[in-house]
């Protein structure tokens, strides 16, 4: 019952937050955090009590609709792979409910819809039947529609149906698959699936592979599916961007590991050319393109895009190394992200902009903010002792046998990185100070405190100490790759 418990905890919470009096809306603050807190430390005594090379773990089994010829499991469990994206949303969640403190409209309602939101992906991470996956990956629509909608800014409606647009769009070939994989096999059961494979489905195997690949594709996202992140990012509260950017894209890379590798090894080693070819154009178009962003909220949504390719480019490759490199990429990479987008949102909530060239010389204005978005975003680049560094190092030795060509333009879209990721540092933080902001101020309290700090703590901890996270990722992955080479 522990992850039934720890999925649907932050939705608990978030009705207990709806549900408040109203002259008590300000109280749901205080019940969210809770409940995330709560989620977290649950997650975290599953870490540690997790055996590494275990294969699956913490399992809650049910039947839930039996149809004759088939059988609907409400199954949840967690390995080597999906637990530390566990870990991560429920750091991320009470990130994103601490940097809504300062929420003032409708609160009950967009706590509730936080919290929802942090279920929906939970459940996606740990539900090994298709259509409970199936069913938590469409979860997340609802929320995400009405707090970028409700409580965005911008062309926040139009940011907000795109987002569902793309995702449903995406969502109607995974579903077309993962039916047609059930009536092949005969099971919705994803354990069973990857253990057994499929040798035949109603569609041709390449069809099924390559449908599933566009649903998850679309919300890694990769080149050309990846229009609705600048929107959505450039119109979506703070905290909806760090678990955005944090765990929802997380959520393609995730799921193209464990369906379309696992279940389908040999589809994967035909298209992994592609998936490096497009993972690589990833990376350098995401980087040029972000050179041309006037708006930092939508810079980094676009450094996204070509993190993401990394992510993509790992998979590709294949082999234990570079998809161990991918999974700790996601991981580096919502922790990054998460506190670039905590620390520009706390930016923008003392200028009330983000047009790059309207800022300039918050070092001395703001030197905390300054020195935080400084780290995040060398950590970004891939400093040294960093999170960031680790997973891209691992990457580029997993994949260079197998595709050097797209590793040498990955590297080249990690030098542009550094570029831009400097000039911006330069046009915000430095240069001359701006007297439009001299009365700014810095942090104003414990929680933004909180938030940056505990992130900027993950993102060294992970860097100097990966094998804190390696251990569990080699075992879960090793049988991954096993099955492709097998």
């Amino acid at each position: 019952m522990e992850l039934t418990v720890l999925v649907f905890l932050p939705a608990f919470a978030g009705l207990l937050a709806l549900l408040l009096p109203a002259d008590r809306a300000r109280y749901a603050r205080w019940v969210a955090l809770a409940g995330a807190l709560a989620a977290l430390g649950l997650s975290l005594a599953l870490f540690f009590r997790f055996e590494n090379g275990g294969g699956f773990q913490f399992a809650d089994r049910a039947s839930w609709i039996d149809a004759g010829a088939f059988e609907v499991q409400y199954f949840l469990a967690v390995d080597g792979l999906s637990l530390p994206l566990v870990v991560l949303t429920t750091f991320l969640t009470v990130a994103a409910v601490l940097v809504s403190f300062s929420i003032e409209h409708r609160q009950r309602a967009y706590f509730a819809c936080l919290m929802v939101l942090s279920t929906s992906v939970l459940g996606v991470f740990t539900a090994m039947d298709f259509l409970l996956f199936f069913l938590f990956w469409e979860l997340e629509l609802f929320p995400m529609y009405l707090l970028i909608s409700v409580w965005g800014s911008g062309r926040r409606e139009y940011s907000a149906m795109k987002f569902v647009l793309y995702t449903v769009a995406g969502s109607a070939f995974m579903l077309v698959a993962i039916l047609a994989l059930a009536l092949g096999a005969g099971t919705f059961d994803m354990a069973v699936l990857g253990q057994s494979g499929v040798e035949s489905a109603v569609l041709p195997l390449r069809w099924v592979f390559l449908f599933l690949f566009i649903g998850f594709a679309v919300k890694l996202p990769i080149v050309p599916l990846h229009t609705w992140l600048p929107d959505a990012h450039g119109d979506a509260p703070t905290a909806v961007s760090v678990m955005l950017a944090g765990v929802l894209l997380k959520m393609g890379g995730y799921a193209i590991i464990r369906t379309c590798v696992t279940i389908l090894p040999g589809e994967a080693r035909d298209y992994g050319v592609w998936f490096a070819a497009i993972g690589a154009a990833s990376v350098l178009y995401g980087a040029f393109v972000t050179f041309r962003q006037t708006d930092v909220k939508r810079l980094i949504a676009y450094s996204s895009v070509s993190h993401m390719g990394l992510v993509l480019l790992g998979i590709g490759a294949l082999g234990t190394t570079a998809m161990v490199g991918a999974a700790y990429q996601m991981l580096a990479h919502g922790l990054i992200t998460g506190l670039l987008f905590v620390v520009v949102g706390l930016m923008y909530e003392r200028t009330h902009t983000r047009e790059i060239s309207r800022l300039g010389g918050l070092a001395r204005q703001m030197p905390l903010l300054a020195a935080g978005l400084a780290f995040a975003g060398f950590a970004s680049v891939g400093l040294p002792a960093l999170a960031g560094f680790v997973a891209e190092v691992t990457i580029f030795l997993g994949a260079f046998q197998a595709y050097e060509w797209a590793v040498i333009m990955a590297i080249f879209g990690v030098v542009l990185s550094a570029g831009y990721i400097l000039w911006t540092l330069q046009r915000v933080v430095f240069g001359p100070v701006r007297p439009e902001w001299a009365g700014a101020g810095d942090q104003r309290h414990w929680w933004e405190h909180a938030s940056v700090a505990g992130l900027a703590a993950l993102v060294i901890l992970l860097g100097v100490y990966p094998d804190l996270i390696m251990d569990m990722l080699d075992p879960a992955i090793g049988a991954v790759s096993a099955r492709v080479g097998s």
